[in-house]
């Protein structure tokens, strides 16, 4: 983002940080399946999402810093502060969504978890100032059309899901702190120590959860194992390393992807086959990176 992107010391060139972003954010798409199937209630299971991604993510930090001093670099007590709230914040997204992937559709989980695709934007627009031009409003209407498309037909507004609705919804809300806070950060510290101290900082508040819901241990660690590797120590650390290269709305919008990744898995494993509205939704969606891209692609 913007606020970060003038200071921030890049590991990779900053044309990385675009298909960074697009690969962390489908590689985070498959994260609700993982929870669907693993064999403990949802505070365990976001909090064993983190906890087994700490080791690979500290040691991955220390080989690509090359020592620790370096891989300590910029982590005074303000930093390391301001990391520990982005842990709590994301370990309370973890909790919120968790309850609510198993006490809704995954149609109202997928579109209402997004929302930070929008708040995220809007936060770029009203704290940064960063006035919207015409095709960043166009890329904001093809989203949300797009988004719409590709689950409303499932989604479910009911009585029975409005619990799990709304804390999936608050689930965006925190997760938008995540980044904004992620963001504020990412000028001075690299993306592995911050998201590896963050990591340690959200299992350490998410234990006392995990234990308080009963049995905290696994019978199968397949769908725990994928979900820290594949969501936390993968799509969370190119998210991390994208946020300090992009803009609120770049990165808002990119997380749209995941929707379109969760349709695909539901045709493919579950034989949910997409029909001509939600093949639409996501074009829509691609249209909207397209056009949120150009500008970028000028300057």
């Amino acid at each position: 983002m913007s606020t970060s992107a003038a200071t921030a010391a890049p590991a990779a060139p900053p044309r990385l940080a675009f298909p960074a972003m697009l690969a962390g954010s489908a590689a985070l798409a498959f994260g609700p399946w993982m929870v669907r199937l693993a064999d403990v209630p949802p505070a365990a299971s976001a909090f064993w999402r983190l906890a087994l991604a700490v080791v690979p993510l500290l040691l991955l930090a220390r080989l690509v810093a090359g020592s620790t001093a370096r891989m300590a670099q910029g982590l005074d007590r303000r930093a390391l502060a301001l990391i520990a709230l982005a842990g709590v914040f994301f370990a309370s997204d973890l909790i919120l969504w968790h309850f609510g992937i198993v006490r809704t559709t995954l149609a109202n989980a997928t579109l209402l978890s997004n929302a930070a695709s929008f708040l995220l934007p809007l936060w770029g627009f009203v704290v940064l100032r960063h006035r919207p031009g015409r095709k960043a409003l166009l890329a904001i209407g093809f989203a949300l059309a797009g988004t719409l498309l590709l689950v409303g037909q499932s989604a479910e507004v009911s009585q029975q899901h409005l619990f799990g609705d709304l804390l999936c919804l608050g689930a965006a809300v925190l997760y938008t702190g995540y980044l904004i806070v992620v963001d504020g950060v990412r000028g001075r510290v690299a993306a592995l120590p911050l998201l590896a101290i963050s990591t340690l900082a959200g299992a350490v508040f998410l234990l006392p959860f995990a234990l308080a819901s009963g049995n905290i241990w696994p019978g199968d660690w397949t769908p725990l194992l994928l979900l820290a590797l594949g969501s936390q120590v993968i799509g969370q650390g190119l998210v991390v390393y994208a946020v300090g290269h992009l803009r609120p709305l770049v990165v808002g919008l990119t997380l749209l992807i995941q929707p379109a990744i969760s349709a695909t898995i539901g045709a493919l494993r579950f034989g949910e086959i997409p029909g001509p509205v939600e093949i639409a939704g996501a074009a829509l969606v691609v249209a909207a990176l397209v056009l949120v891209r150009l500008p970028d692609r000028r300057r």
